[in-house]
């Protein structure tokens, strides 16, 4: 009985990790920048609310994220490195 709830948690746990990729993060057009975030920052909000109530209460600001606003996607490596 203890070796199934083990194999039972082992299996539910693998395949929750495996759900997870990071082709799912996707860059929104208003990031929180500042002391601590990086450049362009924590581009995590599709609304300048969401990021001005993320960004409350912190030493940070809102600004729109630099690849939204010309337009430019992220580069895969993919190929680069033969």
């Amino acid at each position: 009985m203890r070796r199934f709830f083990l194999l039972s948690a082992v299996t539910l746990g693998l395949g929750m990790a495996a759900g997870v990729s990071p082709a799912d993060a996707r860059d929104y057009p208003w990031c929180v920048q500042g002391r601590g975030v990086g450049y362009p920052g924590d581009c995590n909000y599709q609304t300048r609310a969401q990021c001005l109530a993320s960004a409350s209460g912190r030493d940070v600001s809102c600004g729109i994220n630099p690849r939204a606003a010309y337009g430019q996607q992220r580069r895969s490596h993919r190929g680069y490195y033969r």
